[in-house]
């Protein structure tokens, strides 16, 4: 299985409305993106100079399926939109049980 984790701080202009939008269409591509096994969203609940404000996690079962997920329309809508609020984002990928 692979773990696909990415961390997102949003830019500081409509944030609590763009945030929101964000984990709606994130959780919208559950059901939408056959190689998706499994997304969880979260918001951050503890501000620090560190912290970022959401992070996505997902799951598929191998890494083309990871690519697939990358290159399906629903999920390119949803990149699409995140270019626009996102200031910063990390990304993680590793194999997991």
């Amino acid at each position: 299985m692979i773990t696909h984790v990415v961390l997102f701080q949003f830019k500081s202009e409509g944030k609590e409305e763009n945030v929101a939008r964000a984990e709606d269409m994130l959780l919208s591509m559950v059901g939408k993106v056959d190689s998706l096994r499994h997304l969880e969203v979260g918001l951050n609940i503890v501000e620090s100079e560190r912290a970022f404000d959401l992070a996505l996690v997902t799951r598929f079962d191998d890494l083309p399926g990871l690519m697939a997920y990358a290159e399906h329309p629903v999920h390119v809508e949803v990149k699409k939109f995140l270019a626009t609020v996102v200031e910063r984002s990390f990304v993680v990928d590793y194999e997991s049980a």
